[in-house]
């Protein structure tokens, strides 16, 4: 295992701010949480990957830890192995939306869907936090779409478009 090293204070601020404060997995905001977040390798330092602000992301402790060293996992509907969601390379809408009522993380598209299984996007004290959260009007994030509520198959965005195969 690679030896930890000290990511500066000015690094871990810009991580932040890049990230507005969510965490760039679960998309749990940091602000109203006991413990500050942390500061993950997308690309893990064991892997090659640097302490360049390029491959940091802002991680809750849970996504950090589920995350681990992983690049890959299983896409739950196809069994096939995909890449996990990378924040520096890939826009969180392009792969998730939020269930109707905003407590769950859906997965679009095969990176979406391992993601979620992988980094358990949906456990329980995470669904907890969010609807607490929703409750006095923090959650879900404004930028975030959301699914409009179920009428048939598939998943609809906000604007009425069917994304529920969205690649």
């Amino acid at each position: 295992m690679s030896q930890r090293r000290r990511i500066s204070p000015e690094i871990q601020r810009l991580v932040r701010q890049r990230a507005n404060h969510l965490c760039e997995y679960c998309h749990t905001s940091e602000r109203w949480q006991y413990v500050r977040f942390t500061i993950d390798h997308v690309i893990p330092l064991s892997q090659g990957g640097s302490d360049d602000p390029a491959n940091l992301a802002l991680a809750c402790f849970h996504c950090n830890r589920r995350k681990a060293e992983k690049l890959t996992a299983l896409d739950p509907d196809s069994g096939e192995e995909v890449p996990l969601f990378n924040p520096r390379r890939d826009a969180w809408g392009n792969h998730f939306i939020w269930s109707s009522e905003g407590l769950f993380v859906i997965g679009l598209t095969p990176t979406g869907r391992a993601s979620v299984d992988a980094l358990e996007l949906n456990r329980e004290r995470v669904i907890n936090i969010r609807a607490a959260d929703q409750m006095v009007g923090r959650h879900p994030p404004p930028s975030d779409r959301a699914k409009q509520a179920d009428r048939g198959k598939g998943v609809t965005s906000e604007q009425g478009q069917d994304i529920s195969k969205s690649s």
